[in-house]
Parts: structure tokens; sequence; C-alpha cells
């Protein structure tokens, strides 16, 4: 059985990428002469393409292909983008419940005065006090709420919704503005996880603090964020040559076999 090939995989999907380098002798090296005409080795998956390349200019102005360290770049950065996908759709959600809440929080409370009496016997024979209780303890705090301060919850709670989509927005695109919102927007609420935790510990407080943290020291380290490590200087030139890198591997390796 043939080993697949993700990279051809990713061109049948995407289509190839050719590109046409200044340099002569590694231009030449990139093309070849075919009964269909002039073709170019793709830089993804190194099969040769029939046609004019994609792009032409200097090998280090190639494009990069997501292969290599570019792939597990991509890979990390497109899976914290689903995960604050679905975070943000949440928040959104609870958001918008919240407010749902509000406007409708005296016919909640007669609901509660109506049903909780008869409930209670049966809590009484099963040793539960119903006032005691997290879920009403937690209902009877939100119905005691005044208006403007549900208001300023749900808007706080939308607010960080909509900041997780434009973190995820960013990550997915791949975009550098998004690994800096997403570092800032991670960074500023990993207190308030870890004050949490002295509280309560569980495993979905700790694994959220973890990812966080994950996420906020790899965009540092990976993206020379801020500064690190050369900064977006030492990113572009590190980003340049993986490209040239690419585009003379392409170049040096023989014909693919069938």
């Amino acid at each position: 059985m043939r080993h697949f090939d993700w990279s051809l995989r990713s061109c049948g999907v995407r289509g190839h990428v050719t590109y046409r380098p200044d340099d002569a002798a590694l231009a030449d090296r990139l093309s070849a002469e075919t009964p269909a005409g002039e073709a170019w080795r793709c830089l993804r998956c190194e099969d040769f393409v029939v046609g004019e390349p994609h792009g032409s200019g200097p090998a280090e102005d190639a494009p990069l292909v997501l292969r290599g360290n570019a792939l597990k770049d991509a890979l990390v950065l497109r899976l914290l983008a689903a995960e604050r996908l679905v975070r943000g759709l949440l928040l959104v959600a609870l958001a918008y419940g919240i407010y749902r809440f509000d406007g409708a929080r005296h016919s909640l409370d007669r609901v509660i005065q109506e049903y909780l009496p008869l409930l209670r016997p049966v809590a009484d024979r099963l040793g539960i006090d119903l006032e005691d209780t997290g879920p009403v303890k937690l209902i009877e705090e939100a119905l005691s709420a005044r208006h403007s301060t549900l208001l300023l919850v749900a808007l706080g709670v939308l607010a960080y919704g909509v900041l997780q989509l434009v973190e995820a927005t960013g990550l997915w695109l791949m975009k550098r503005w998004g690994e800096y919102v997403a570092v800032v927007g991670t960074s500023v609420f990993i207190p308030l996880e870890v004050y949490e935790l002295l509280h309560t510990v569980t495993p979905l407080k700790v694994g959220a603090l973890l990812l966080n943290l994950f996420a906020v020291v790899y965009l540092l380290w990976s993206k020379r964020l801020f500064g690190l490590r050369g900064g977006k200087e030492a990113f572009e030139a590190e980003r340049h040559g993986a490209s040239l890198l690419e585009v003379e591997r392409a170049g040096l390796v023989g014909p693919r076999r069938s």
C-alpha cells in the first residue's frame, strides 16, 4: 500500500503552486519542456504542471506553501481558531439568553412561586433543602438583580464573545493582527482564571487555563510577537528563508516517480 501523500491531496483540493524564480539556473531546474508545452514543478507536491507559473520574482518572495513547519503552524492556528469560534458563539448565545431573561423575569418569577411549593414536599422526603440548592439560589440572585446590572452583564458577555470571534477570524486567516489580538485578549483573562481556580478546581477550568497558556506562549514564541526573538523583521526573514528553501528544494529533487 502506497504512503498517503498529504501534499498531493492538498494540491488536489487547493490546486498546485508553481513559481518562476528570477535566478535562471534555478528556473531551469524548476521547469521542463513537454509535448503539451512548458511545465513547472509544484512547490508543494513536486509534480510538474503544464502551463504558465502562478507567480514569478525573486526566489525569497516565493509563496510559502503549507508543508513542513508552515503546515504545522497552520494546523495549530486553525485548531485555536476553531476553539475560539465555538467559545465565541456560546458567549454570544449566553449574552442573548441573559437579555431575554431580563425581559421575561416576571414570568420566571411567577413560575418559581407557583411550582417551588409543589416540589417542596418531594424535596423534604429526599432530605433536600430546595432554597439552599445551587440552581434555586442562582435563579433567586438573578431575579433580585437590577435591570441595569443584567444589561451590563449581557453587554460584557457579548463583548467577550465578539472578541473571541475576532480572534478566531484572525487566527484562521493566519493574520499577524489576529495573533496579537489573541495574545492580548487571552492574557487579560488569565489572572481571572487563576483566581477562579484558587476557589474551585474543576477539570474544565484547568483545561481552559492550560489551553490559554499554551496559546499565549506558542504565539509569542513561534510568531515572534512584541519584539520577541527579533520581532517582525526576524519573523519575515525566517518566512522568506523558508520560501527560498522550498524553491531550491523543489528545484533540486528529481522527477516524481509514479
